[in-house]
């Protein structure tokens, strides 16, 4: 019998003692590869992630290495950039840590791995991916969304014709962030704060760019308009401030011979409807809803007919009329999935498109949108690439 090949991967993990890195990255991802015995590239050879803990406080960093069964971690960024044991370097950082964190680890040597934004601008954005060219290291930004069981269905149907011409796509985003006096937040005080990072439209039209680049075609232009439904909120101490960023985006995008899209995205709408995201498709031959994990479909013969008649009680159960696509096999954590994708493409060199140049193009919509709110008018997206 051959005898097992293991790669030994060290990863320095910074920021992951805030909410998504320690769930998401850490504990959902990196934590449950190492518990099944690393990433399987065949049946004698597997990718072992060895993670060290890097963050400012000491305290939360212990209490995290003792939850997640992580020995490793520092407050030393630069010291453990200078160890070797460590090739890799990942960011989940707030969004003005992140492009002097990653600099520094691109000259250091280091293979980025990081969250989005990449950055607050474009031009930061994009100097970080020729950073990394000319440096010679490996590349990657988190595009979750791209893994999530609803949108893998979604592509599924698009693949096999299902939609035929694909016409229009309408996204609805968000929920109700409490304001944090009567009931808690769910959401940091920073992403309130534009001098700190924060925003809607920066936020979440990086992961708009990302799901209609890869499901439905490149984006050509935008229209946006920002609002700042909520004036004030309570940060984690409770102390009143002052909002100085969207919390709430309602954006169009025009696409390279494709559908219009429109989504909206709000910290400031209750729900009704399927999930937290719910992307609707319509096609000349069917329709799809897609939530984070299940899809709904509406084939053309099975489009109902409705008539408008405000007069009387609507006859039609629109619902009734939808068909929920079937579990047809297992789907993993969507974080976990691309931590796998992108350690092999670290150690076997397998192809992983998902770059400093995609991250630059989701901080490109984004700033193109605020500059579509300004100007209130369309904005068109230059291509960028070298």
């Amino acid at each position: 019998m051959n005898k097992p090949v293991i790669h030994k991967v060290g990863i320095i993990m910074n920021g992951v003692t805030g909410r998504m890195g320690a769930n998401q990255h850490l504990l959902r991802s990196i934590v449950p590869i190492i518990e099944q015995g690393g990433v399987r590239i065949s049946p004698t050879e597997f990718i072992i992630p060895e993670p060290i803990l890097v963050g400012r406080n000491p305290l939360k960093l212990e209490q995290l290495a003792a939850r997640s069964g992580i020995s490793k971690w520092t407050t030393d960024l630069d010291g453990v950039l200078k160890d070797s044991a460590f090739p890799v370097y990942f960011d989940a950082q707030g969004t003005q840590q992140r492009v002097p964190s990653v600099t520094r680890a691109i000259k250091a040597g280091k293979h980025i791995y990081c969250e989005k934004p990449t950055a607050t601008t474009t031009r930061e954005a994009y100097a970080l991916y020729t950073l990394a060219v000319k440096a010679g290291v490996k590349h990657g930004v988190v595009q979750d969304k791209l893994w999530l069981p609803g949108f893998l269905k979604l592509k599924a149907l698009i693949e096999k014709g299902f939609f035929g011409r694909i016409l229009s796509v309408k996204g609805e985003f968000g929920y109700w962030v409490f304001e944090g006096d009567l009931v808690p937040a769910q959401r940091p005080s920073w992403n309130y704060r534009r001098e700190e990072g924060g925003g809607m439209i920066i936020d979440m039209l990086c992961h708009w760019r990302y799901l209609i680049d890869n499901l439905f075609g490149p984006i050509r232009a935008v229209s946006c308009l920002g609002a700042t439904h909520i004036a004030k909120r309570f940060d984690e101490q409770g102390r009143p401030f002052k909002c100085t960023a969207d919390d709430a985006a309602y954006a169009t995008f025009e696409l390279d011979g494709g559908p219009v899209c429109h989504f909206n995205s709000s910290w400031c709408t209750r729900v009704r409807r399927d999930d937290l995201l719910s992307v609707q498709v319509d096609g000349e031959l069917g329709s799809a809803v897609a939530g984070l994990r299940d899809v709904w479909i509406q084939p053309y013969g099975a489009t109902p007919r409705p008539v408008w008649n405000p007069d009387i009680p609507q006859a039609v159960d629109f619902y009734g009329s939808w068909q929920k696509l079937p579990e047809q096999q297992e789907y993993a954590n969507a974080f976990k999935i691309q931590w796998e994708l992108f350690l092999r493409h670290i150690v076997k060199d397998e192809p992983f498109r998902w770059g400093l140049l995609e991250g630059a193009k989701g901080v490109q919509l984004a700033e193109k949108g605020i500059e579509s709110w300004k100007k209130r008018a369309w904005v068109t997206l230059p291509k960028l690439g070298v």
